[in-house]
């Protein structure tokens, strides 16, 4: 269970960087020369080209100044590998966390760890850059920093800021021609939704609860709030903040039109469904309790607009298509 909710609070979570000179507090040094050719097409060439130095600050609050591209990178997020990968930069990809599994080339990168990093393998990587999320822990943190080894963290809680963030991976490693196709399509994805449920008015929404791991659900603040928000549907536990524990009986008096959960966790549909009294919920006594992607749930990626779909498709089936 620790796992998955790391996952969802680094999925929560993401990473970028890449920089310049000697600094020793948010510089990168000088990327080595590239081995696998650029990521750039002949198309992208003729595209929006980034202009170094460029300074930038992550989520942490960290400056940085990238004297050009960065030419090795390390990702310790799923998250921010599906990005990079989008951005057409897995020959420049040196290293993955051990949870990395999309796209399919993801899978044979050397792997760094879990989410908190092998120290050891990072350094072995020799990256221009590392991109994790803010849910690294401290001492991971200061372990990285402590090495001189560059980590530029990210942390998105909207479908908005996730566009954002592939945009700014674009500008870091001068792939914005493709960053921009990729963030019109999670646009035109978002829209499609929005479109579908235009109609919808405020006494018909739908009242959702969702599980991502045996217990625990999510209130404001987190983008999986914002999935549900943009879906039309109203988050039962929008009263909490974060990641929290669930009140069984509060799910019960808050009575769910609809339950959604992670279907990779094992058994979790079963333990939701024998929960003493939820029998009684409107979900449960309709048959609108529905399992989603995990993978596409947690990372708010460039496919999370896809998720959003799926979420909308779940609570409006006779809406969204």
């Amino acid at each position: 269970m620790k796992k998955l909710i790391m996952l969802l609070l680094s999925v929560t979570l993401a990473f970028a960087l890449a920089a310049c000179g000697q600094k020793q507090e948010g510089g990168v040094k000088e990327p080595a020369p590239a081995t696998g050719g650029s990521a750039a097409t002949g198309g992208e060439a003729a595209g929006k080209k980034t202009v170094y130095p460029l300074t930038i600050k992550d989520d942490s609050g960290k400056e940085f100044t990238f004297a050009k591209a960065p030419e090795r990178i390390v990702s310790l997020s799923p998250t921010e590998t599906e990005v990079l990968f989008a951005l057409g930069l897995g020959n420049k990809i040196a290293g993955v966390s051990n949870l990395d599994d999309y796209p399919e080339e993801a899978k044979s990168k050397p792997k760094m760890g879990d989410l908190q990093g092998n120290p050891e393998a990072i350094i072995a990587a020799n990256p221009d850059i590392v991109f994790a999320g803010l849910s690294l822990n401290k001492n991971s943190v200061a372990k990285l920093n402590e090495l001189k080894l560059n980590l530029f963290q990210t942390n998105p809680k909207t479908i908005d800021a996730a566009i954002e963030r592939v945009l700014l991976f674009g500008q870091i490693t001068d792939t914005q021609a493709q960053a921009e196709k990729v963030a019109e399509q999670m646009k035109k994805e978002k829209q499609q939704v929005a479109d579908a449920l235009k109609g919808l008015k405020e006494d018909q929404k739908k009242k959702v609860y969702i599980e991502f791991s045996p217990g625990w659900t999510v209130g404001k603040g987190e983008f999986m709030d914002d999935l549900i928000t943009l879906a039309g549907g109203v988050n039962v536990a929008s009263d909490l903040q974060g990641w929290k524990q669930i009140s069984e009986e509060k799910i019960i008096q808050s009575n769910p039109d609809v339950i959604l959960f992670a279907k990779g966790v094992p058994d979790l549909e079963k333990t939701i469904r024998s929960r003493g009294g939820w029998d009684k919920i409107n979900a449960i006594k309709n048959s609108k309790v529905i399992g989603l992607d995990d993978s596409l749930l947690a990372r708010p990626g460039p496919r999370i607009t896809k998720a959003l779909a799926d979420v909308a498709k779940a609570i409006y089936p006779d809406l969204v298509k």
